[in-house]
């Protein structure tokens, strides 16, 4: 075989490749817009470990795609949610805020504790956000984080400091 042949054989294969993968983008495209409320199986399962145990949320992991409240590392802390009056109103307020924004599902709550999964449009990763009420402290705990990889890109701090910003206005 020729060089010119091995060469041909190699740009051939590489369009091939190529045209596969664009395949393979359109259709996941497609399926998201017709059938975006689908799980993917980027969605992962939900753990079996949120919640609220002797007043505070799980830690998070060492990955960088969590954000919480209730941590002294700089990497993953961000700040509560503070409130004014009563806490009861004031969980009411952050379920109101997570009802008007897109694929959410508020999951489990009770007066004082909210857990929600926010899902993306495109891929359908979904990440878990709680919200406890520390009436002691008079703040709103969060922790929100990815199921899956390593990077979020920020989403789950944004994620977080648009709720707060909608909960102060």
């Amino acid at each position: 075989m020729s060089v010119t042949q091995d060469k041909s054989k190699s740009i051939n294969l590489s369009f091939l490749t190529l045209i596969i993968f664009v395949a393979v983008v359109i259709l996941w495209i497609g399926f998201r817009v017709l059938f975006p409320d689908i799980p993917t199986i980027l969605a992962a399962s939900q753990p079996n470990n949120l919640g609220v145990t002797n007043r505070e949320l799980i830690p998070c992991p060492s990955t960088p795609n969590c954000v919480t409240s209730q941590t002294e590392d700089a990497d993953h802390f961000i700040k509560p949610l503070t409130y004014q009056g009563d806490a009861e109103k004031a969980i009411a307020n952050v379920k109101s805020i997570i009802n008007q924004q897109e694929r959410t599902n508020i999951i489990s709550e009770t007066d004082y504790y909210l857990y929600a999964q926010f899902t993306s449009h495109w891929m359908g990763f979904v990440d878990d956000v709680e919200f406890y009420v520390n009436e002691e402290k008079g703040v709103i705990d969060v922790r929100s984080a990815s199921r899956l990889g390593e990077s979020d890109l920020g989403v789950n701090r944004q994620r977080i400091e648009t709720i707060r910003q909608a909960f102060q206005a």
